[in-house]
This record gives C-alpha cells, structure tokens and sequence, in this order.
C-alpha cells in the first residue's frame, strides 16, 4: 500500500489524516493520500498569489518550453500513468492509455498556444477629439486559477486546466478528484521539475468541506470546475466577484436520420454510449431514429449490445468496466427500474453485480423519468422514433442540458438546422456527441454550465484584454 503526500507551494507535505483510494474492480485498496487541511489549502493560495509575480513575467519561449517539457515527460510515463488511472477509477485499460495519448497532446498544444497570445492594433483616430491616437489590445494573466476536477478522466481533464494556466502564465492550486489523487500527484512530480517556478504548482487533496476555502477566496481569481450540476451551480453561488467557468453534466441526444447507414452508426453509437462504462459527460444517452430505420436500427444496436465486452478492466478488449463505485451503479439501477415501473421495455442489458451495470437498452420511457431527463452517467441508453427531422430536434432540446449532440444525416439542409436549432455548445455530424479533441471549444449551455474549454478558449477565460492609448501627437 502506498502513502502519499500533497504539494503546497513545489514541496511535498503529509498530514496525519489520509484517505484510501480503492479500486471500484474488485475492491483492491490502491493506497492513501494524505488529505490537506484548511491550513495546507491557505498557504498553498498564499504560494499562488506570491508566485505569480514570477508566472507573469515569464517569456513566450519560456512557457512554450516548460509546456513541451511536460508532454513529452507524460508521453515517456504513458503506460504508468494509464495504469495508475486504470487502478484508481476501474477505466478499462485501453480508454486509459488513449487518455493519455490526449493529455500529453494537450499540454504539447498549449506549448504553441503559449506563443499565440497575440493582441491587436486599433484605429483611435475616428473622431476629431481622438485624432492622433492609436490602440494596442493584449492580453493579460489574472492570477490564482482555482482547479476543481473529477474522476472520471483523472489526468487529461487536469491537464485542460493546467496547460491553459501555464501557457498564459497564471498560477494555481488543484483539487483533484478524491477518487484519484494518484495520477494528478504523478503530473505533479513532472510540474516540479519542468521549470515552472514552483511555488505556482499547489496540488491539494482534500475533503469536500474544506474546499470552499478555495471557492470564496478573493487571491483565487477564477474557479474553472468540471463535475455534476448540481455541485458546481452551489459553486458559483459561493464564487462572490471571481471568473468561474463550469464543465457540467449533460444526457447527450444522437439523431438517425433516414438515409444513414444503420450498422456504421449503430456502431459508433455503441462506443459512445459504452465506452468507459458511459462515465463521460457527452456520453451517448438519448437516440432518436426515423420512423423508417427505427425497427432495423434497433435489432442492430441491440445485437452490439449485447455483444459489448465487459469485464475485468486490466484487458485490453475490455469495454466496460466498473462504474467508479456501487453506490452510482445502484443509483441508476434504481432508474432503469423506475423506467420499466412506468412500461419502459428493456432490450438487453438492466442488471448489476457489484459496481458492473450491464449495457441496457430502453424503449417507450416517458422523457420526465430520471432515465431520460437527468445525467444517467452509466452504459444506458434509450431509442425512440421519429417522424420529422424538425421533431427530432424538438426532442433533443426537450432537456435541461445542452452539451453536445450528434446527428447523422446525408441531408445538408438537416445539417444546417441542426446547427441553427439545437441548443447545445456542439453539433457532431456524422459521429457521436461524444467526439472531442482537446484544442476544440467545449462546453454548454442551460444546465451544462457556461464558459469553454479547449487550451485556445480556456486562455480566453483566464486572461483579461487590456487597452494601452497611445497619443502620437501630444499637445503642449
């Protein structure tokens, strides 16, 4: 069993109270972490807030340096850290390793991005008064950032939070998950000796009571959260006069348009609902086929299904593995129960043995049931028909969230009002709502939060533009 410390400020400190990460597969305790206190978490906002004196001033080369340093010491650590992630958080083992293939993308494009902090030039000189003058627009780092991330991508969402912050020259303190504070810890070690002046590197485990010491804070200059709704809108509550910027929750809808080839999509599909155990917030939810396709379509999809692997995470042809504890596979067991109740039909799938749910598959379930309306965050899906494309559309926006959605269609004029019409951050052509790559914008609206990631986008969040006038001609 391994103990492991905290970083406050670049140095490696214990406590006396740690908790155990244990593996959702079989139950195998991973090891503690010792848990920081409120004293740990002030004096490594204290560390931020000094060393951003040093982040600021740090040049385009340095930082595009440090960030190329950082993925390619993650890139060298791939198959450790893909089996750290793997025995924290029950990911099967190829996801894992495609996690950190993602990761150390991310902090190599925040390496350019670091060298694309441009501004602009403006004309002042539209008016008599202003004659003589001239603009120039950059853009400036705020500070502390704040970093609240989840379980269920341990590195790479990290890293979405960090790599912004460095490439723009902020500090910031880290909450990992609690689920897995390991392998944030291990790119701890890396931030350590990439050349990021340390005091700015604050990576702190601790229990959820503690962390609004970080939340209302007024040295913390912008909290960027990624995890459930219903935490991160209490959040924002607390934020008082700082930046937040939210990545929640969603029940990502995916349309079948007539046309589409059934198989080549049933299958994408299956991959976005199951993969990861469906742990993901653009995760495939909701699936609305034509009327046409709908019966075919779904003998399809269920015989893939059912032929989904499960299992033991370790292997490399695992699909779905544990969902991250009992307690959330009991949780949406209860759903699908709910949903049956109510004269849902399950297709395949609908029970659990231990954390395992098992690909489920749900017709008729009324959309104000749990199943359909919340964020199910399991392998559950379900199919309806649809007549029109227009009430398709209609359909998916029948949610209080709006992350991604994904439409399948040959028809551009579909695609076009796809894009017009559904209120989400991304529409997905021909591919799952779960598509993502890491320099894109992400992120949504309604109940999905607001503000975006994506290295390029989340520099935006954490810098402030800043106005220098120039008078060419001064007057005596």
């Amino acid at each position: 069993m391994e103990r492991s410390g905290f970083i406050v400020g670049g140095q490696w400190r214990t406590s006396s109270e740690s908790s155990p990460v244990v593996n959702p597969y079989g139950r195998v305790v991973v090891g503690e972490v010792c848990q920081a206190a409120a004293r740990d978490i002030d004096d490594a906002i204290r560390s931020a807030t000094a060393a951003f004196q040093e982040t600021r001033s740090l040049q385009s080369h340095q930082r595009s340096g440090i960030l190329e340093r950082i993925s390619g010491e993650v890139e060298a650590r791939k198959e450790r850290f893909a089996q750290l992630i793997t025995a924290e958080t029950g990911k099967p083992i190829t996801y894992s390793r495609a996690e950190v293939d993602r990761s150390f993308f991310t902090f190599k494009y925040a390496s350019g991005e670091a060298g694309r902090l441009d501004g602009s030039v403006l004309p002042l000189d539209l008016a008599p008064s202003a004659s003589g003058r001239f603009g120039i627009v950059r853009r400036f780092p705020i500070g502390v950032i704040g970093a609240i991330t989840p379980f269920n991508f341990p590195l790479n969402l990290v890293a979405h939070k960090l790599a912004p912050a460095i490439a723009s020259g902020n500090s910031f303190v880290l909450k990992p998950s609690s689920s897995a504070p390991f392998t944030a810890l291990l790119l701890g070690e890396i931030l350590l000796g990439s050349g990021y002046p340390p005091g700015a590197v604050n990576i702190v485990p601790c229990k959820g009571s503690e962390i609004g010491q970080l939340i209302e804070d007024e040295r913390v200059k912008l909290i960027s959260f990624t995890g459930s709704p219903s935490v991160g809108w209490g959040l924002k509550s607390r934020a008082g006069k700082k930046k937040v910027v939210l990545e929640l929750g969603g029940n990502a809808g995916v349309i079948v348009d007539r046309g589409t080839d059934i198989a080549s999509c049933a299958r994408r599909i299956a991959a976005g609902a199951y993969g990861n155990a469906g742990q993901s917030c653009i995760a495939v939810q909701r699936i609305y086929v034509h009327q046409e396709l709908y019966d075919e379509f779904l003998r399809v999809f269920v015989e893939i299904s059912r032929g989904t692997t499960m299992g033991d995470p370790t292997l490399d042809d695992t699909v779905i593995g544990p969902m991250i504890d009992e307690s959330a596979a009991r949780k949406v067991e209860g759903w699908v129960a709910e949903a049956v109740a109510s004269g849902a039909r399950i297709h395949c799938g609908g029970s659990r043995k231990d954390a395992m749910l098992e690909p489920t598959v749900l017709t008729g379930v009324d959309p104000r049931l749990s199943v359909s309306c919340q964020e199910v965050f399991a392998p559950v899906v379900t199919v309806d028909a649809f007549e029109t494309f227009d009430g398709a559309l209609e359909a998916v926006n029948h949610s209080a969230y709006g992350l991604q959605a994904g439409v399948f269609t040959n028809d551009l004029s579909h695609v076009l009002s796809a894009y017009q019409v559904l209120d989400v951050g991304g529409v997905i052509i021909n591919d799952f709502p779960t598509f993502r790559i890491d320099h894109m914008p992400y992120g949504g609206v309604k109940d999905s939060g607001f503000g975006r990631e994506g290295v390029k986008y989340a520099i935006e969040e954490m810098t402030e533009p800043k106005l220098l006038v120039v008078h060419s001609q001064p007057q005596s």
